[in-house]
């Protein structure tokens, strides 16, 4: 089979990207035109692909992760078509070459290449067939529900071998549960979480299982073929219908020939391509399109990994053509889809045919559909009217076929997101996203809408400008620079404004904490800093806000752009404008369109089956569902505990029991207890080894201590620095709860230079260090610690006998008031009264120290009385002599 060598002529413009993967960034030399997650895209498709290493040869050394790995993929597919008997070993090199320029210029996207799974069409009316797909739904919904359970499974044996791993002692008695706690719990939650004992043993062994995600279970869809007027009408099977829709494989066709269709259709190997791009290469090398229909028909035969019954080329980018060439009436649409259409139906099957008679095996015309050729003069005589030449050449293909064709079915619709991301083919909106060279998404106007509006005679700057706004508050309605400047906003805010509006997507945005600064907010606007709606809180209706916003950031489509052409805009107010377009090809294809619909993952069968019913009442032949995946985290907002059921039995006589006081502990998460801005506390100054040291203090209202700083004169830099930092980190664990005495027990008795002699503290008169002095004085002052203090608290006079006459002098409040924290509010004539200060009692001047014996009575009871004594006992005076 002759391969053109137009293709390898094609050059692309190239440039080095670096590409974040999922555990390294790689450089890649891609088209200058992709967007990085386009590039993406190809890389994770060229992951997948299996490529012969003995057929590759040496690989393009320019670039392996892309343009090697084509290189290495395309030289694979050209040697099997080689061995197939379908291209001469001369012409290889220029298979695969065509193969990867073609791909690197943007016009087509091949599909995974995997074995195709039998598909089995199920007939919804054989009642065997509803037992199968009982079984098919219950299997599908099993596998979905145990997926996180086997994940939980896994993390909790891997818990277990954890528990054994972290154990310090003896490796028998690490391995037992009665004697390693951890190991105990771990193996109970593992129990609960579905493990059983052998598995659990196992992971105490030290088995571990890995917890990488694994690829999901492939199931083949679930194609069933159902009347149309049983679904439409809500037959009694709806609800299995609509039960087997929530699996996401179910694929329903309204006739038998439908359904056996996309059977096919689904196993078939894809190509998408991006229309827009190869018809502009068209206008300067006529014929291109059918050249690369033949290419990519011969390529995917050789990459198939199934039986090769079925090929779908897929036309991506209709709606691009269409706006492009500014084509609106539905005559005009029909006659240019028709005529693309028929131009790659005609190369497919006369590529197909040419295939087939060089492949004896491949040329049983049995296994043409039995209307193929009939089908395909059918469309020549409608393309005949205009465009007859494309007519004679479906004519040659209709008759080339008869004599056999390698495929089975040739279909023209592909449904791959993945796959229309590689090719760059997305559904029609308004805004468009082009990458900067620094990797940044810049939106802009669609290059074809663009096209259109010229075409029709609009402005398409005007309608850029409507879609992406001005980007300026300059004359904006509502809130222009003359109403910010009434309320404050100066230059310089005003400039911060206008440059963010080039890059937030909401006007609030632009006003944020990031743009403003929070001491203009919140001195001149009079605004706490860090409320949320700023614009709101300045007087601005909400009907101003929303003016402002599409002014400066534009609108989401042009449905509201005024300046739209009258032709133009119905064709764009159309929803199924994108659908209707499919239906125009699709007579051309022998799969029918597979309509995709998505549901919410929380629908109900039965909402899944009113879509069903839905569909069933529209032109549609064949249809799925598929759901929306949930979101992550958690979706119930479950109790700690469950409450145990109420019983209903008559309760057993109560026995009285002492009663017990239970403590119970509630964990909390630790907080920090923030200060307040004016807070209490004192500077104590002292001098420790020479060296003068500052304490401040700073304290909650209750008194307890929150924070701490420490000065530090004629010192180095770096230690003022150190002393300061450490306490910072002082203050800060105070604040989350730290108790003092912690601090104090860690950091006294300390030993480090400076040292020694004490001055200017009271309480304390020498000290092994720094922080032994400083966490004595907390612990004196705050703990009332007074073994930390090593000095008598009270200065002594000249007399040697403690406070002396001034013992009982009342002290002005202003030494322990600080007049500046009360703000005045504390009189002058404030005193301390000294009986606050505490004192041992002293004992009576004229106590006893021992008595005698009474002759009277015998008692140790005799007292001196004055000059005389006197028994307590008896009371007899004597006088004692001798």
């Amino acid at each position: 089979m002759h391969i053109p060598t137009r293709f390898a002529t094609l050059e692309t413009a190239l440039e080095s990207r670096a590409i974040e993967r999922a555990d390294v960034v790689v450089d890649v030399l891609a088209p200058a035109g992709w967007p990085d997650v386009r590039v993406e895209a190809w890389l994770d498709w060229l992951d997948g692909q299996a490529c012969e290493a003995a057929l590759n040869g040496p690989l393009d050394p320019v670039d392996r992760p892309l343009l090697g790995a084509l290189d290495a993929w395309a030289r694979t597919l050209a040697l099997r078509c080689v061995g197939l008997g379908l291209v001469d070993t001369a012409d290889a090199d220029t298979l695969s070459q065509s193969l990867v320029h073609t791909i690197l210029s943007g016009m087509v996207a091949p599909g995974l290449a995997r074995a195709a799974p039998h598909i089995l069409v199920q007939a919804i009316s054989d009642p065997s067939s509803i037992r199968q797909i009982e079984g098919d739904i219950t299997e599908r919904r099993l596998a979905l529900a145990t997926k996180g359970v086997v994940e939980a499974a896994a993390r909790a044996l891997n818990a277990v071998a954890d528990a054994v791993d972290r154990c310090e002692g003896p490796r028998g008695e690490c391995a037992t549960p009665r004697k390693n706690p951890a190991l105990a719990r771990a193996a109970q939650r593992a129990r609960q979480a579905g493990a059983s004992d052998a598995a659990i043993l196992r992971a105490i062994a030290g088995e571990r299982l890995s917890l990488q995600p694994t690829a999901p279970a492939i199931h083949s869809p679930l194609v069933i073929v159902a009347d149309r007027e049983t679904v439409a009408s809500g037959g009694p099977d709806l609800d299995l219908l609509g039960r087997a829709a929530l699996t996401g494989d179910l694929v329903l066709a309204f006739d038998t020939a439908d359904g056996e269709a996309v059977a096919h259709h689904l196993r078939a190997t894809t190509a998408l391509l991006n229309l827009p791009v190869i018809l502009a290469i068209e206008d300067r090398l006529p014929g291109i399109l059918t050249d690369l229909v033949r290419l990519w028909t011969l390529a995917l035969a050789a990459g198939d990994e199934g039986d090769g019954d079925a090929l779908r080329l897929g036309l991506g980018g209709l709606a691009d053509v269409v706006l492009a060439e500014g084509l609106t009436s539905a005559g005009e649409i029909e006659q240019r889809l028709a005529q693309i259409a028929g131009t790659v139906v005609a190369a497919a099957q006369t590529a197909s045919a040419e295939m087939a008679a060089l492949c004896e095996r491949r040329g049983n015309p049995d296994r043409l559909p039995e209307d193929a050729a009939e089908r395909l003069i059918r469309l020549a005589s409608v393309v005949g009217p205009f465009d007859p030449p494309l007519s004679g050449r479906m004519q040659e293909a209709a008759t080339a076929i008869t004599r056999g064709r390698w495929h089975a079915s040739i279909g023209l619709f592909v449904e791959e997101p993945e796959q229309a991301l590689r090719a760059g083919t997305n559904a029609v909106s308004a805004r468009d996203f082009y990458q900067t060279r620094d990797g940044e998404l810049v939106p802009c106007l669609r290059a074809s809408l663009a096209r259109a509006i010229r075409a029709h005679g609009g402005d398409d700057q005007a309608a850029e400008r409507h879609l992406l706004g001005q980007r300026t508050l300059l004359d904006a309605p509502g809130i222009n620079h003359a109403a910010l400047q009434a309320l404050g906003f100066t230059a310089i805010e005003l400039e911060a404004v206008e440059t963010a509006l080039n890059s937030v997507q909401r006007l609030d945005h632009a006003f944020g904490p990031l743009v403003l600064d929070p001491g203009f907010v919140r001195d001149v606007l009079d605004i706490e800093a860090g409320e949320a709606d700023l614009l709101a809180l300045l007087g601005f209706e909400d009907e101003a806000i929303g003016a402002a916003e599409a002014y400066a950031l534009g609108h989401p489509d042009l449905d509201a752009w005024p300046d739209m052409p009258a032709s133009l805009r119905a064709w764009l107010d159309d929803p199924g404008r994108e659908a209707g377009l499919r239906h125009v090809i699709e007579p051309f294809s022998e799969t029918s369109d597979l309509t995709v619909r998505d549901i919410d993952w929380a629908s109900t069968p039965a909402q899944a089956a009113r879509l069903l019913g839905e569909a069933a009442r529209q032109p549609c032949r064949v249809i799925r569902l598929v759901p929306g995946a949930p979101p992550p985290g958690p979706l119930l907002d479950l109790p700690d505990t469950i409450a145990p059921p109420v019983t209903t039995t008559r309760p057993e006589p109560t026995v009285r029991t002492v009663e017990k006081v239970v403590e119970r502990v509630v964990e909390r998460d630790r907080t920090r207890r923030k200060l307040p801005d004016r807070r209490k506390g004192y500077i104590q100054k002292a001098a420790v080894g020479g060296h003068k040291v500052y304490i401040h203090t700073g304290e909650y209202d209750d008194g307890e201590l929150g924070e701490i700083f420490i000065d530090m004169h004629k010192e180095g830099a770096a230690f003022r620095s150190l002393m300061n930092n450490f306490a910072i980190a002082i203050s800060i664990g105070l604040q989350y709860g730290v108790p003092l005495d912690e601090f104090v027990d860690a950091f006294v008795f300390t030993r480090f230079e400076p040292a020694g002699r004490v001055t200017g503290n009271d309480s304390i008169r020498s000290a092994t260090s720094i922080l032994d002095y400083i966490f004595r004085e907390l612990g004196v002052s705050y703990l009332d610690r007074a073994e930390l203090a090593n000095a008598d608290p009270d200065h002594l006079n000249a007399d040697g006998l403690g406070a002396g006459a001034d013992e009982g002098d009342t002290v002005p409040a202003a030494r322990f008031i600080s007049k500046g924290f009360a703000r005045g509010a504390a009189p002058d004539n404030l005193v301390v009264l000294p009986f606050g200060q505490r004192r041992e009692p002293e004992p009576p001047a004229n106590a006893p120290t021992h008595a005698d014996a009474c002759p009277a009575c015998g008692d140790f009871a005799l007292q001196q009385r004055g000059a005389g004594w006197t028994c307590d006992a008896c009371g007899v005076a004597t006088s004692k002599s001798g």
